[in-house]
């Protein structure tokens, strides 16, 4: 399967620390590709989100990383490539690493306990996915490297679908790790890497009933649509942001998806 560490492994070794909080800020020599889409400048650039657990059972797919996400890669990756660690676990620990962690974390396995994504897997709690379950999950992005527009956050726009540089970067990296985990079930986080897991799985020829969509972001943002989803937060209490219909709607969806795939209908 496709990775890059390999093209720019000496150059993220041989940076000082300050070029690399320099490259971090405004990136130039980790620089992918770029392109211009409706006025505005496209970068993808690398970080090391190269691993693909092959093993797992459960994917939590996220639209791409940001800038925070590919500053803890660089970091630790920088690091360990400074102390002569093989490849191979560079890749895994730095993926671990950058991945879902504090308040966003304990928001996600309450809400995949919830609808019993612990039952489907035969364990206690996700939580233990980040212990001694590590190995059956796998984290990815949509865009597997982070995607800058005028130097900010990808976060959903342009459209992935509609612009050549992004669907180009969906079909060359996610494709491919879709298509290497067949068995596994698929949970995208947000309306942008819902799209994007959809369209691919049709691309790929691949069933969508693994495909578990519609769960609240778990973002700290987001927290008043979490609550309701966990039904911590009663409907009269909501304010006007939040959709209710649409968030029980979506619950019930889940439910019926992974009642079906746990056999329990």
């Amino acid at each position: 399967m496709s990775n890059l560490f390999a093209r720019f492994r000496e150059t993220l070794r041989d940076m000082s620390e300050t070029e690399l909080a320099v490259e971090i800020a405004q990136p130039r020599k980790l620089l992918i590709e770029t392109d211009n889409a409706r006025g505005k400048r496209l970068e993808i650039v690398y970080a090391p989100f190269d691993h693909v657990n092959l093993a797992a059972d459960l994917v939590i797919v996220g639209l791409t990383p940001g800038r925070q996400q590919m500053r803890n890669a660089l970091i630790e990756s920088h690091r360990r490539l400074a102390m002569g660690e093989h490849v191979s676990e560079i890749l895994k620990a730095t993926k671990t690493f950058a991945s879902f962690s504090g308040p966003m974390r304990t928001n996600l396995v309450a809400m995949l306990d919830s609808i019993a994504v612990n039952r489907i897997l035969g364990i206690q709690s996700c939580i233990s996915l980040w212990a001694d379950h590590s190995h059956r999950i796998h984290f990815t992005s949509a865009l597997r490297y982070p995607v800058f527009v005028d130097g900010e956050n990808f976060s959903g726009t342009p459209n992935i679908l509609e612009t050549t540089i992004l669907k180009k970067a969906l079909s060359k990296w996610f494709a491919a790790e879709m298509y290497a985990l067949p068995n596994a079930i698929f949970l995208p986080l947000g309306p942008h890497a819902t799209t994007a897991v959809y369209a691919t799985s049709e691309a790929i020829g691949m069933k969508s009933t693994k495909i578990l969509s519609g769960l609240p972001h778990p973002s700290g943002a987001n927290g008043e649509r979490i609550a309701f989803f966990l039904g911590r937060k009663r409907q009269g209490e909501l304010s006007n942001k939040v959709n209710p219909a649409g968030l029980i709607a979506a619950r019930a969806a889940l439910e019926s998806k992974i009642s079906a795939l746990g056999g329990w209908s």
